[in-house]
């Protein structure tokens, strides 16, 4: 009897001296990998609300767990690293991550919508869903593909807002063409500082955004942006540039002061170019086009040529068939 009484007091001693977050979450960190949980999840600078965001995550993406607190560091696959908080990460074994992987998935196609608890667009919402997202393929039921969440949640999305993964591949271009027509289905949505998502984007955010929707994963910021593909020196009558090129704008150097890229836009064709600044929007280098940003103009550094280059020698630019955090 005595020797219970012991067991017991060690057992309930050991529980006073647990962390009371872990306790509450229930949840065991091993192999430091995790998948977001969330619709759009916010990365910031530090662990706290009040830190100012620095990108976003998408449901479904693969994630390495850095640190872990009451909040996670994690890396993105794109090598983005912030905090988010815990609600945004299933934490997962390594087995659990790769088997997340391999499992046939719907991808959200719609720019919003959301998943039900029913076959229903009456029943409850489970959770809202952007462009990109990806959910566990689980089946159909008439209208609605029965998908389920990495923590196990599971609801009906409407067929008309996705894809299953294997019919997704099948129908992906990567061309110029098709990606500005994505480009284009953004028009008008707000600028949102360190947004990477449909709900709002800032300008490298916005590129991420629609390359993403094509299975291309480039870095998350302007800067390395301009540090991939081909480097384009634009000619003056911009005869150079390519429909789908990059082209970057900012502080040109100076005598006392480096060149600093700032800002960045998709190339569309006729001297125009897609961005986000103050919401997503058409501009031109042109100052006989009603569309013309003389500010811009006067910013114009140089251009990239990506397209040609993914998968191929520039490691940064690479897809979820070859990004080594889709292939743990």
């Amino acid at each position: 009897m005595i020797m219970k009484r012991i067991v017991v007091f060690i057992f309930l001693l050991c529980l006073m001296l647990l962390p009371i977050s872990a306790i509450q979450r229930g949840e065991v960190i091993s192999d430091g990998y995790g998948i977001v949980n969330l619709s759009v999840c916010n990365m910031r600078a530090e662990a706290e609300f009040t830190s100012e965001m620095t990108t976003q995550g998408l449901l479904g993406m693969p994630v390495r767990i850095l640190e872990h607190k009451d909040w996670y560091r994690i890396e993105l696959p794109d090598g983005y690293v912030g905090w988010v908080h815990r609600a945004a990460i299933v934490p997962v074994s390594r087995a659990k991550l790769h088997e997340w992987n391999l499992a046939e998935k719907v991808i959200v196609t719609a720019h919003y919508g959301f998943v039900y608890s029913e076959p229903d667009d009456d029943s409850q919402p489970v959770s809202d869903v952007v462009a990109g997202d990806r959910l566990k393929w689980e089946g159909r039921k008439g209208k609605f593909y029965r998908v389920s969440y990495p923590d196990g949640r599971v609801g009906y999305l409407h067929r008309n807002l996705g894809m299953p993964e294997h019919k997704w591949r099948k129908a992906l271009k990567q061309d110029a063409a098709s990606i500005i027509r994505t480009a284009y289905t953004l028009m008008g949505v707000p600028y949102l500082w360190a947004g990477t998502s449909s709900k709002g984007m800032d300008c490298s955010g916005f590129i991420r955004t629609i390359l993403y929707m094509h299975d291309i994963i480039i870095p998350r910021d302007a800067g390395p942006q301009s540090r991939t593909g081909q480097s384009i020196v634009i000619a003056p009558d911009f005869s150079n540039l390519q429909p789908g090129d990059l082209i970057f704008f900012g502080r040109k150097a100076t005598t006392d002061k480096k060149e600093r890229v700032d800002h960045v836009g998709m190339y569309v064709g006729n001297k125009r170019f897609i961005h986000s600044q103050g919401h997503v929007h058409v501009s031109s280098l042109d100052p006989a086009d009603p569309l013309f940003d003389e500010f811009n103009l006067n910013r114009l550094l140089f251009a990239r040529r990506i397209l040609p280059y993914i998968n191929k020698e520039d490691k940064e630019l690479n897809t979820t068939e070859t990004n080594s955090f889709y292939r743990l």
